[in-house]
C-alpha cells in the first residue's frame, strides 16, 4: 500500500498510525537517508557525496536503499512513505514486488485544499515558511503526483486530510477496507464522510502481509518533505 500527501496534510502522522493498526514497519525514504547517512554505510557515503556537491540523490541511489530496507525480517509487510516520487520510480517498485508476489493493491491519497495547507504550515512559523515558497512546494508536488494518481489507477483511494486525527484516521481505515462505513442514514459527518474510492480494494480490506503504502517526504531525492 503507499499513502501520498501534500506537506502539510498529516501524512507522516497518518501513515505511523496506520502502521500501529496494521503491526507494520513505517518505511519512510527520509528515514532511509538519514539512517545511511549517519551509518555511513556506503550508500550513504554516497547520496553525501552527491548532496554535498549541490546535487540531487538519483533514482537508483534511492532505489538501492528503499531495496536493502525491504530485504529486512520484518518487512513482510509495510508502510512506504516518500517512494515512489515518480513513473519510473513506481515502475521499478512493481517489478521489484512483482518478484516478491506482493505487488501494490492500495494507494491511500490525502488530499486538502490548497488554502488549509497553506494555512497549516503558515502556523508552524518555519523561516522557510512563506507564502511564496508553500506555493511553489504545492506546485511541484500537484505535478509530480498528478502522473503517479493516473498510473496507479484504480488502486487509488481518496481520503480528506481536513479533520482531527482520529477522524482522518478513521476514514483511512473505511478506505482500505479494515473498518465498515456506518448504515446509510447515518451521520454523514463521520470517519466515511471524505472518503472516495476510484477502485476496488480486495475483499477483506487490507491486511498486514499486503505490500503497499507509500507517501513521501525527501528533500534529497529532490522533493519536499510532506
Amino acid at each position: 500500500m503507499l499513502i501520498i500527501g501534500p506537506q502539510g496534510a498529516g501524512k507522516g502522522t497518518q501513515a505511523n498510525l496506520l502502521c500501529a493498526e496494521l503491526s507494520i514497519p513505517h518505511i519512510s525514504t527520509g528515514d532511509l537517508f538519514r539512517a545511511n547517512i549517519g551509518g555511513k554505510t556506503e550508500l550513504g557515503r554516497l547520496a553525501s557525496a552527491y548532496m554535498e556537491a549541490g546535487d540531487l540523490v538519483p533514482d537508483e541511489l534511492t532505489q538501492r536503499m528503499v531495496a536493502d530496507r525491504l530485504q529486512a525480517p520484518d518487512a513482510n509487510g509495510f508502510l512506504l512513505d516518500g517512494f515512489p516520487r515518480n513513473i519510473g520510480q513506481a515502475q521499478w517498485l512493481a517489478e521489484l514486488l512483482q518478484g516478491r508476489g506482493t505487488p501494490i493493491n492500495a494507494v491511500v491519497l490525502l488530499t486538502a485544499p490548497d488554502e488549509v495547507l497553506t494555512e497549516r504550515m503558515l502556523a508552524r512559523a518555519r523561516a522557510d515558511d512563506t507564502e511564496d515558497a508553500i506555493r511553489r512546494r504545492l506546485d511541484i508536488y500537484h505535478a509530480e503526483t498528478l502522473p503517479l494518481i493516473d498510473w496507479y489507477g484504480e488502486r487509488v483511494v481518496r481520503v480528506d486530510g481536513v479533520g482531527s486525527v482520529d477522524d482522518v484516521h478513521a476514514r483511512v481505515l473505511v478506505a482500505i477496507g479494515l473498518r465498515s462505513a456506518p448504515a446509510p442514514g447515518a451521520d454523514h459527518d463521520g470517519p466515511s464522510a471524505g472518503v472516495v474510492v476510484d477502485g476496488a480494494v480486495p475483499p477483506g480490506g487490507v491486511k498486514a502481509a499486503d505490500h503497499a503504502v507509500g507517501s513521501g517526504d525527501d528533500a534529497h531525492s529532490g522533493c519536499v518533505d510532506g
